[in-house]
C-alpha cells in the first residue's frame, strides 16, 4: 500500500490503493462504444506479389529503408484496405522500441499505416515485424496494377545505430525493385505471398495480431498545437482555455500564468511548452494549465505525446513537481458518485510521500475534501520517464486501460467508469516547497506535441499513431468533430 495523490482538484495525499465498495449509481449514458468493424471479404482475386528494394544498403544504418510495391496478380480488383505486408527483422536489443515513417508514396502517405509486432516464435534473424497496411481511402488495385513506390523507413526510438544485416527481410544488394519472397502479403487474412520466418505463418492463430488501420467513424478532436503564442486567437477559437484564475491545486499563493504557455519547434513540429517556476515562496511560484472549455468528452480513446523533464531548465533541482495529461469533470458535492477523473501524473522528484521519480495513472470515482476520503484505483512505475512519451487511455463500457509508449501500463475496474462528460487538460504545478528549500529561482518545462480524442471507439496505440500520421500527412493541424453534450 503506497500513498497516492488526488486529482488536480485538491492536491492532497490520498489513502493509498484503497478501493471502497461503492456500486455504480447510474447507468452509463451517451453513445455505446463501438467495436471496430471487421472487413468484408474482397472480390475474388488470384493473389498479390511484392517487390522490394532498399535505399540504405549498409550492414548498419541510422534507419532501415524498405521500399515496396504491391502488385495485383489476379483478375479482379483488390481493396487495398484488405492488404497487409510484413517485413521481418531482429530487434537490436530486447527492450528496443521502433518508430515507423512513410517518406513518400504514390497514393499518398496518409493512406499508408505501419505498426510493429512481436513474433510468437523468434528465430536467429527475426523476432519482430513491421506490418504495412492501407486505409479505406487507399481505394482499389486493378488487375495487373501495382501501388507504385512505398518509400518506407523505421528506426530505433532512441535513434541509435541499428544492425540490419542480420534481419530476415533485408537484402542490402537489392537496390532495384524485384520480387522478394522474404516479405509476406495477406489478403483478407490469408497469406498470398512470401514466406515468414520458420514457425511464424502470419495466419497462425498463435501469432498475435496488431491491427493498424484507423477505424472509420468516431468523431475526433485532434490538435497539433501549431500556435504563435498564448494570445493567438486560434487557441480560443479551437476551444482551449489558457488558465489565468487563481486557486489550487499546489502551492498556496501561487498564480497560474498564461504567458508561461508558449509554442516552440521540436523535431520538425510545433509543440506546446508549459513552464512552472518558483523562487521558494508561494508569491514567486507560477503554475501553468491548458484545458478545453467544453466538458464533452467521455468514452473512447484519449492520446497525447508528452515530454516529461527530470531536471529544471535553470536553477537548482529538487522541487515536488507534477507534470500531467488528464480528463476531469467537477465534483458537485463531497463523495458525489458522478465525479470522474483519469490521470497521467509524473513526479520527477517524488512527492506525496514518494522519495524519487514515479509515474502514476489514476482512475477516480469520487472523493471528500474534508475530512479527506478518496475512491480511486491507480497503477505506478518508479523510474525516470524523462523525455518524450506516447500516452494513451481508453474508456469503454467495461474498463479504463492505460498505455505508455505502446506498452500496457494498467487496467482499472468498471467501478471507476465516467457517468458524465469531461474536459481534456494539461498542467504543470508544484505540490509544495518542501523538496527544495532554496530561494534561488528555478524553472521547469513540460511539452506537448499533440492531443487526440476519438469518441466512443477504443483504438490501439498503433491505431492512434496511424491516425495522427494521417492528419499530419494530410496537413491537418486541427479538427474538432466531437458534438457538444
Amino acid at each position: 500500500m503506497s500513498n497516492r495523490p488526488t486529482g488536480r482538484s485538491t492536491g492532497r495525499p490520498g489513502p493509498g490503493r484503497a478501493r471502497l465498495a461503492l456500486a455504480l449509481a447510474a447507468l452509463l449514458g451517451g453513445g455505446v462504444l463501438t467495436v471496430l468493424p471487421a472487413q468484408a471479404a474482397p472480390a475474388a482475386a488470384d493473389g498479390l506479389s511484392v517487390q522490394y528494394r532498399t535505399s540504405a544498403g549498409g550492414a548498419t544504418a541510422d534507419q532501415t529503408e524498405p521500399w515496396l510495391k504491391v502488385r495485383n496478380t489476379g483478375s479482379s480488383p483488390v481493396q487495398l484496405s484488405q492488404v497487409k505486408v510484413r517485413y521481418y527483422f531482429k530487434a537490436d536489443s530486447p527492450s528496443d522500441t521502433y518508430r515507423f515513417a512513410c517518406s513518400w508514396a504514390v497514393r499518398g502517405c496518409s493512406v499508408v499505416t505501419g505498426t510493429f509486432g512481436t513474433l510468437g516464435n523468434p528465430t536467429a534473424t527475426a523476432d519482430r515485424y513491421l506490418e504495412i497496411g492501407f486505409t479505406q481511402a487507399a481505394g482499389t488495385l486493378a488487375p495487373g496494377a501495382d501501388t507504385g513506390d512505398l518509400q518506407l523507413r523505421f528506426h530505433r526510438a532512441n535513434w541509435q545505430t541499428l544492425r540490419q544485416s542480420d534481419d530476415y527481410s533485408f537484402n542490402g544488394a537489392q537496390t532495384s525493385y524485384a520480387n522478394w519472397d522474404k516479405v509476406t502479403a495477406q489478403l483478407a487474412g490469408a497469406t498470398v505471398w512470401g514466406a515468414a520466418p520458420e514457425g511464424n505463418d502470419p495466419t497462425d492463430p498463435t501469432d498475435p495480431t496488431d491491427p493498424t488501420d484507423p477505424p472509420g467513424g468516431g468523431q475526433s478532436l485532434f490538435d497539433d498545437f501549431d500556435y504563435s503564442s498564448h494570445t493567438d486567437p486560434a487557441i480560443s477559437a479551437h476551444g482551449w482555455n489558457v488558465r489565468a484564475n487563481s486557486g489550487g491545486p499546489g502551492v498556496p499563493g501561487a498564480t497560474w500564468d498564461p504567458s508561461k504557455v508558449t509554442f516552440v519547434s521540436a523535431g520538425g513540429n510545433s509543440v506546446m511548452n508549459l513552464e512552472t517556476s518558483t523562487a521558494g515562496t508561494g508569491a514567486s511560484t507560477t503554475h501553468t494549465e491548458v484545458l478545453t472549455r467544453a466538458t464533452k468528452f467521455r468514452n473512447g480513446t484519449y492520446a497525447a505525446r508528452v515530454k516529461f523533464s527530470d531536471a529544471p531548465k535553470s536553477g537548482p533541482d529538487g522541487d515536488h513537481l507534477v507534470q500531467t495529461f488528464f480528463t476531469i469533470n467537477d465534483l458537485k458535492a463531497p463523495m458525489a458518485d458522478d465525479y470522474a477523473e483519469y490521470d497521467f501524473e509524473y513526479l520527477p522528484n517524488g512527492g506525496w510521500g514518494e522519495p524519487a521519480n514515479i509515474l502514476y495513472t489514476t482512475s477516480w470515482e469520487t472523493y471528500n475534501p474534508e475530512p479527506w476520503q478518496a475512491v480511486n484505483q491507480h497503477s505506478e512505475q518508479r523510474r525516470s520517464y524523462a523525455g518524450w512519451h506516447d500516452l494513451v487511455v481508453t474508456i469503454d463500457d467495461s474498463a479504463i486501460t492505460y498505455y505508455v509508449d505502446g506498452q500496457h501500463f494498467g487496467t482499472h475496474d468498471a467501478q471507476y467508469l465516467p457517468e458524465r462528460p469531461m474536459s481534456i487538460n494539461f498542467n504543470q504545478w508544484l505540490i509544495d516547497l518542501n523538496g527544495q528549500t532554496s530561494t534561488a529561482p528555478r524553472a521547469y518545462d513540460q511539452q506537448v506535441d499533440y492531443v487526440l480524442h476519438v469518441k466512443d471507439q477504443v483504438l490501439t496505440p498503433a491505431q492512434v499513431a496511424a491516425k495522427v500520421a494521417g492528419y499530419r500527412n494530410a496537413g491537418t493541424g486541427f479538427v474538432d468533430e466531437v458534438p457538444a453534450t
